[in-house]
């Protein structure tokens, strides 16, 4: 076991990480870190129970340090955190996206920034301002506003603006963009292919957007971009976070890593070693926690950072640098907070707006010949089960068979994965409607061949999809942008014949579904 470094050093390397801890009150090893200069702290679900004990939460965190920077991964749509146990009130960015009304964004933004800011909340990892050109990206998909360059930077703007206009600090991500690629950067290191100038047409728009609209942190991608850098991932990257963002983009806001403990970085670097070369190439803050959430974290990362001042390797200058752009922003989370207003009285369901933008997100695509919807009876509902994205948590519910049930009383449902036995999906349905539900229906053969079984056998089946509706199929297609709680009860209402959406026209969006 090292031993603690003392003085100036000790407390620069500190100022700059941005740990986890697990439990919903701050360990003592937390306190006494904020005591000793650490800078942040990052919230994930592990650490929510309600919006009273997060505030509590923060509470004391500010007991030991009042100006801490307090973090959360807080996408407001399928990756969420202060609503886990329930599923986000809001919708996602694909959602928003579909909508495309910015005003719309600016105020659902806004309207988790106050949440956000009620309870201590200081800057939000958000929005994911990739451009999902790729439609088999395994972790972005729903997370982005969509495959259009100009629509995901206006959105990202919008979002941005509204965000901070609650009070809360927004971090567009995953710098240079995540969009196209095939890879996770939670498993290995994505490689984003193309000419600069396509990477300045299509990914770098949103980050100029977001840049533009005073965005105050950026957080890089682990993904390797040999346009910019043939040798380094963007994370430690000189050439991506120096040249790139802070010369020719012009952000001179906090520079914030993606988790330094994924794969994609420490196979290959180290976790220590990550964060001091992620600091070198220009990066401000280093975020941990997702994986390593004990003092030995960033006991290794601190001791790290200090060896290499010592070293020669990392200079002083630069890491008083990011230690500088920390406490910038820490004053202006202060500045944000001192005006943020007071928490309302929460609603029930949740965000009241977040649930109408949910219902102008829907989208239902229907043959001629196709039962009109409302459903004539309670269902039989079958939601096919997906490899579970890193980026959601675990404890995040999903589906529509829960409030539908509400709606529907008598509503049956069963849930499938790959490797379940796919006979019989329908045998539940006899006489009744059966619905059918997806998620990124076009990445998933197991899924498509059980869909295609299940239309065979009953063609008036409803299929509904949650995740990115790149493949539709069936008499009738509801598509939610999204598997959202807000999303899942709109498309409830709709099944159930409470709510209405607009058809969408048939041409050019109809596919078959062949096993």
């Amino acid at each position: 076991m090292s031993s603690a470094p003392t003085g100036n050093l000790a407390s620069l390397a500190a100022a700059v990480l941005q740990p986890g801890f697990v439990g919903t009150a701050p360990p003592p090893w937390v306190r006494r870190w904020l005591r000793d200069g650490l800078g942040s702290v990052v919230l994930f679900a592990r650490n929510i129970v309600d919006l009273d004990q997060v505030a509590a939460l923060t509470a004391a965190l500010r007991a030991e340090r009042p100006d801490v920077v307090v973090a959360i991964d807080e996408e407001a749509g399928d990756v969420t955190r202060i609503e886990s146990r329930r599923g986000s009130s809001r919708p996602g960015n694909l959602a928003l996206g579909v909508v495309d009304d910015a005003e719309l964004t600016t105020e659902v933004a806004r309207d988790l920034g106050r949440e956000l800011a009620s309870v201590g909340v200081t800057l939000d990892y958000a929005p994911d301002a990739d451009v999902n050109s790729n439609p088999a990206n395994p972790v972005i998909g729903v997370r982005a506003f969509g495959a259009d360059p100009a629509l995901v930077a206006r959105h990202t703007a919008a979002w941005v603006r509204g965000l901070q206009a609650g009070g809360v600090a927004a971090c567009a991500k995953h710098f240079p963009g995540h969009g196209d690629t095939r890879v996770d950067s939670h498993h290995d290191l994505p490689r984003i292919g193309g000419s600069r100038h396509q990477l300045d047409a299509a990914e770098l728009v949103p980050f100029r957007a977001a840049v533009a609209a005073g965005v105050q942190a950026v957080m890089t991608g682990h993904l390797l971009v040999p346009a910019l850098d043939p040798e380094l991932p963007a994370t430690l990257s000189p050439r991506i976070l120096g040249g790139l963002l802070r010369e020719e983009l012009g952000f001179q806001g906090v520079i914030v890593t993606d988790a330094v403990e994924m794969r994609a970085v420490a196979d290959r670097y180290g976790f220590a070693g990550a964060a001091v070369r992620a600091l070198a190439a220009g990066a401000d803050a280093i975020c941990v926690g997702g994986e390593r959430a004990d003092e030995d974290a960033p006991r290794e990362l601190r001791d790290a950072i200090v060896a290499a001042v010592v070293a020669g390797e990392l200079p002083e200058e630069r890491l008083a640098e990011a230690a500088k752009r920390v406490g910038q922003l820490a004053a202006w989370t202060v500045a944000a907070r001192a005006g943020a207003p007071s928490r309302p009285t929460a609603a029930p369901e949740g965000s009241p707006i977040g649930l109408a933008a949910a219902r102008r997100a829907v989208r239902v695509t229907a043959t001629a010949a196709a039962a009109a919807l409302p459903l004539a009876t309670a269902p039989h509902v079958v939601e096919f089960e997906p490899p579970r994205n890193v980026a959601i948590g675990a404890e995040t519910p999903w589906g529509i068979a829960t409030p539908l049930a509400a709606l529907l009383p008598g509503t049956t449902a069963v849930r499938l994965g790959e490797g379940d036995p796919p006979a019989g999906v329908a045998a539940g349905a006899v006489g009744r409607p059966l619905v059918l539900v997806v998620r990124d229906l076009h990445r998933h053969d197991w899924m498509r061949a059980a869909v295609a079984r299940a239309l065979a056998a009953r063609p008036d089946a409803v299929v509904v999809e949650l995740g990115v509706p790149a493949l539709v199929t069936g008499a009738v297609h509801v598509a939610t942008h999204g598997a959202t709680r807000a999303g899942a009860r709109a498309a409830a209402e709709l099944l159930a014949g409470t709510g209405h959406v607009a058809p969408v026209p048939l041409a050019g969006v109809r596919e078959n579904v062949t096993g």
